[in-house]
């Protein structure tokens, strides 16, 4: 039998390039992370009360649902804690956005979604691939993945597996370096929720979020690594580490024009 998986995937930040955000001023992130907590079937289940009993340790008032953004600092870090003892896997493209203004391709990615569905395919490689190194390692016969997205306005899902099942049957006119292993993952298995509906979503939006936050310098110019560093032995890795595995960024590292502060917590995130 098939090892079976299921993937949860939020975003974070926004696709915007018209006023990037700067220290003390109001505007676009810099940064678009879309982020998967990825589980094996057994754990699927679990993952309500996973949700709840984070939940129940902030204030009685609280509605049974997680919003990173709306909790407080020491909400953010119990989450996080409590998440990462727990059997998950996170997988997680960052993209710098200011990167694409000296693109030759900018106004293909200022199009409505392109920059979406291009971090969908670079987490959807990864994601795959970890599920199948996974199953052959505890000796199934192939894995399964099912993905469910959370819900944002102005997507198009439709054109999204239209263009999945086109990448799936080979009739891209450039073929990629890597690709989606359409043997875990059809595009039949792929859903849409709202954020309220599943708790999968709500922990994906925990730990995208916390990514996001180590890369996203805030208001005052400070970006806050400590959530994701207390998530970092849930990131995928594999013979190479967890870059380019659990955590890509796009550009690559060197790309990037990192400060001192992101670069600090991506080699804290990626040592051994």
């Amino acid at each position: 039998m098939k090892e079976v998986f299921h993937a949860y995937i939020d975003e974070a930040g926004d696709e915007g390039f018209g006023k990037l955000r700067s220290p003390g001023s109001s505007g676009q992130s810099r940064w678009l992370c879309l982020g998967a907590a990825v589980v094996r079937k057994e754990n699927d289940v679990l993952l309500p009360a996973w949700r709840n009993e984070i939940c129940e340790q902030f204030p009685s008032k609280r509605k049974k649902e997680l919003h990173f953004r709306e909790l407080q600092h020491e909400q953010k870090i119990l989450a996080c804690d409590f998440l990462s003892k727990k059997r998950l896997g996170i997988c997680v493209i960052a993209s710098k956005k200011e990167t694409i203004l000296d693109s030759p391709k900018k106004e293909v990615f200022k199009q409505k979604g392109h920059l979406y569905n291009y971090l969908v395919r670079f987490l959807l490689e990864r994601v795959t691939s970890a599920c199948s190194n996974f199953s052959e390692r505890s000796g199934r016969n192939g894995a399964e993945l099912h993905v469910t997205f959370s819900r944002r306005s102005g997507t198009d899902y439709q054109s999204m597996k239209e263009y999945l099942t086109l990448m799936r049957d080979g009739k891209e006119i450039i073929r990629p370096i890597r690709s989606i292993n359409w043997s875990v993952l059809s595009p039949d298995n792929i859903s849409v929720e709202n954020h309220s509906k599943r708790a999968g979503l709500q922990i994906a939006d925990v730990v995208t979020s916390a990514t996001y936050a180590a890369l996203e310098p805030n208001y005052y110019g400070y970006t806050e690594p400590r959530y994701s560093l207390l998530l970092k032995n849930r990131y995928l890795t594999d013979s190479h580490g967890t870059l380019n595995c659990g955590l890509t960024l796009i550009p690559k590292l060197h790309q990037c024009g990192l400060n001192a502060d992101q670069t600090a917590f991506i080699n804290d995130l990626t040592k051994k």
